[in-house]
């Protein structure tokens, strides 16, 4: 199988090897030898004027799980002072958000190992304020991860300036040649464990999130489960397995998806395999979802929305579509069924949270809660209540 998270990453290797972001064991099969140490890499996630926004989806999602690196910092002077966790969660996490990159530098005894762009703009490129900011990382001796489209190992002035001061460039967007690319050939239909897409209304919604909570649920129940990723923070976070979806041409998308379902599936022999969504099936701005029902070939899917949401991101003209309407889009589209909702709840009140789970609920015969605010329980009785045969044991180490 080719289609592991070394697919979905580029990694620029000079000197500093204790440094270099970890790698999956997949990765490892497939790569040049890499000297690997047992510590998680120190990270600071740079997000300037976008921290708990939705821009900032990288950032929310690294603050709030990484098994891949040790989040020391958010810099985004807009929340000088508070703490990351209280600002996007109301709970704190000792994260502290910090003016600049210089003040997070100081704020710790040593330089991180790793400077995190952590904002997903919808032009994918870095503007020309926040480029003085990688290159200032890079002069400080720190290794570069980024997710947008627009690749930093391409750019002559920083790959040039990483070069002189011996880091690493991680563009985790960048795809392998599509000589390596994978099609799709079937084999999924040989997956014996259940499949899960966690699909939305639209992007930036919540879908990684809620299928993160859902995998430490499962895995807590003695479930065992595998979270396969399809997108750039996913990988950052350490998805042992997974594509960035939009980074692939389309003639393999469904094989690459597919390869690294079927390589989760034999590799851990799990009882659910989770597959994180990407935009949704109703957008037209986005193939992803079609690429990731098609791929997967999910038994279920749970569908992630943000009532308060009035317009499409990034599109104030395009209302958003219900959840009755993405559901029946879904079911029509393919061969699955949509066990449950959960609520992204933005905007919202306690009282609109509550009176919005129990009326959707009522509306589409379906159990309905929020990943968020409510217990981890209540999605995992959604699961449980739709394939009640799931087998439940000792608590699994996520995977």
């Amino acid at each position: 199988m080719t289609t592991e998270l070394s697919a979905a990453s580029a990694i620029i290797r000079i000197g500093r090897e204790a440094q270099t972001p970890p790698l999956s064991d997949f990765e490892l099969e497939h790569s040049a030898p890499v000297k690997q140490i047992n510590l998680r890499p120190t990270a600071i996630v740079y997000c300037e004027g976008n921290f708990a926004k939705i821009d900032g989806k990288t950032a929310n999602g690294l603050v709030r799980h990484s098994q891949a690196y040790r989040v020391l910092s958010v810099v985004d002077s807009l929340h000088t002072g508070g703490d990351s966790g209280l600002i996007l969660d109301r709970a704190a996490n000792q994260i502290p958000v910090l003016e600049t990159l210089a003040a997070a530098v100081a704020n710790e005894a040593v330089i991180p190992d790793t400077f995190i762009y952590g904002m997903a703009p919808s032009t994918g490129r870095l503007s020309a304020a926040d480029r003085g900011v990688v290159l200032d990382a890079i002069n400080l001796g720190m290794n570069i991860v980024s997710g947008l489209h627009e690749f930093l190992s391409d750019d002559p002035e920083i790959a040039s300036a990483a070069t002189q001061q011996g880091v690493t460039i991680r563009d985790i967007r960048k795809p392998k040649l599509s000589k390596d690319m994978r099609l799709f050939d079937g084999s999924i239909a040989g997956v014996s464990a259940l499949r899960i897409a966690i699909l939305g209304t639209d992007c930036a919604i919540g879908k990684r999130t809620t299928a993160t909570v859902l995998a430490r649920a499962l895995n807590a129940k003695g479930i065992k489960t595998v979270l396969v990723g399809t997108g750039q923070t996913g990988l950052m976070q350490g998805a042992k397995y997974g594509v960035a979806m939009d980074a692939v041409p389309p003639q393999f998308c469904c094989g690459e998806l597919e390869g690294a379902i079927v390589a989760a599936s034999e590799a851990e022999q799990p009882d659910v395999i989770l597959i994180e969504g990407q935009g949704a099936l109703s957008h037209p701005a986005f193939c992803t979802s079609a690429f990731i029902l098609r791929g997967s070939q999910p038994d279920a899917v749970i569908l992630q929305h943000a009532p308060k949401r009035a317009h499409r991101c990034d599109f104030p003209n395009m209302p958003m579509p219900t959840p009755a309407s993405e559901i029946s889009l879904i079911e029509a589209f393919a061969d699955t069924k949509v066990i449950g909702v959960t609520i992204n709840h933005e905007g919202m009140s306690e009282a609109e949270l509550a009176d919005t789970i129990t009326a959707q609920s009522h509306k589409l015969g379906l159990p309905v809660t929020d990943a968020l605010s409510r217990p981890a329980a209540h999605l995992l009785a959604m699961v449980v209540a739709a394939y009640p045969g799931l087998k439940q044991g000792p608590p699994v180490a996520a995977i």
